[in-house]
């Protein structure tokens, strides 16, 4: 098995949705940083790439409904993970992101 070199070299299919968790902030407004035990880990993703959408019973391709760059809310657990690197990454299904969130 050859490791992926590339996060861009991944093209999710059907209605799968990459995305990378946003990782909390660590200090706050006023320039206090917070130990690592006081930062909940928060459900947000920035959505990476989206493949072309699934299809419905009679064939017809559903598009998904997030697009690259957006902002999700993502399940606590699920997906499936990939590691880049250091980096880790997550796929999921267009159905099971929670919500779109817009800034």
């Amino acid at each position: 098995m050859s490791a992926i070199k590339s996060i861009r070299s991944i093209a999710p299919l059907l209605d799968r949705i990459l995305v990378q968790r946003i990782k909390p902030e660590t200090k706050t407004a006023g320039g206090i940083f917070l130990p690592e035990s006081a930062v909940k880990e928060l459900n947000e993703a920035k959505v990476l790439a989206v493949g072309p959408g699934g299809l419905d019973k009679e064939g017809k391709r559903i598009k998904p409904s997030v697009q690259p760059g957006d902002k999700v809310l993502i399940p606590q657990f699920g997906g499936s993970p990939i590691k880049v690197g250091e980096e880790e990454y997550s796929l999921f299904r267009d159905y099971e992101l929670l919500a779109k969130i817009n800034d």
